[in-house]
């Protein structure tokens, strides 16, 4: 009972305060009161984005799929949870920046276009805690996808950008692959 009560603690107390960005609904009235006389700011990344679906440990996880699905040549209707780690390189161990959680699934039944809905939860340095909001179509065999950044918490409240992503390596036979992603924002500098 005293560790769980320790790990309470540690999550509810002191986590909002390792954000770098005070929590609550006080602390974002506050933080919208200064956004008139804020300047915003251009922050880019790069990483990439481990989409894992076969071995022992998936970071990708099919949870639902139509009638026809498994009949569709573009898998119309699967849907696939995701919490994949985000990394510095494309290699596996390379170093994490983040997770990018959230659903997908196969939306367009005349070529292989999904519906993205994630986050990308950044878990290192000055970001760490914050989050950016992706929602759009991501057609997966185009060299280059856009994609919206639609908001995000923390550091990037009301952020907005795009998230362009590019294929690095794929496996067609287990579903597996890593995308480049390059993911400019607009956020206020508060």
């Amino acid at each position: 009972m005293k560790k769980t009560s320790i790990l309470l603690f540690l999550c509810f107390i002191l986590m909002p305060m390792a954000q770098g960005i005070v929590l609550g609904p006080k602390a974002v009235e506050k933080w919208f009161q200064k956004v008139p006389h804020a300047k915003q700011k251009v922050t880019k990344f790069h990483f990439y984005f481990h989409d894992i679906a076969s071995g022992k440990n998936p970071t990708a996880v099919q949870i639902a799929q139509s009638n026809m699905t498994a009949k569709s040549p573009t898998f119309f209707g699967f849907v696939a949870m995701i919490d994949d780690p985000l990394t510095v390189g494309p290699e596996p161990n390379s170093t994490l920046v983040g997770r990018a959680q959230g659903i997908y699934g196969a939306a367009d039944q005349n070529e292989s276009g999904l519906l993205m809905t994630l986050n990308f939860v950044f878990v290192t340095g000055k970001y760490n805690g914050s989050t950016l909001s992706v929602l759009g179509r991501n057609p997966a065999f185009h060299k280059y996808r856009e994609m919206p950044i639609v908001g995000g918490s923390g550091i990037f409240r009301l952020a907005q950008g795009i998230a362009t992503a590019k294929t690095y390596w794929i496996n067609t036979t287990s579903g597996d692959a890593i995308v480049e992603y390059n993911v400019v924002v607009l956020h206020y500098d508060i």
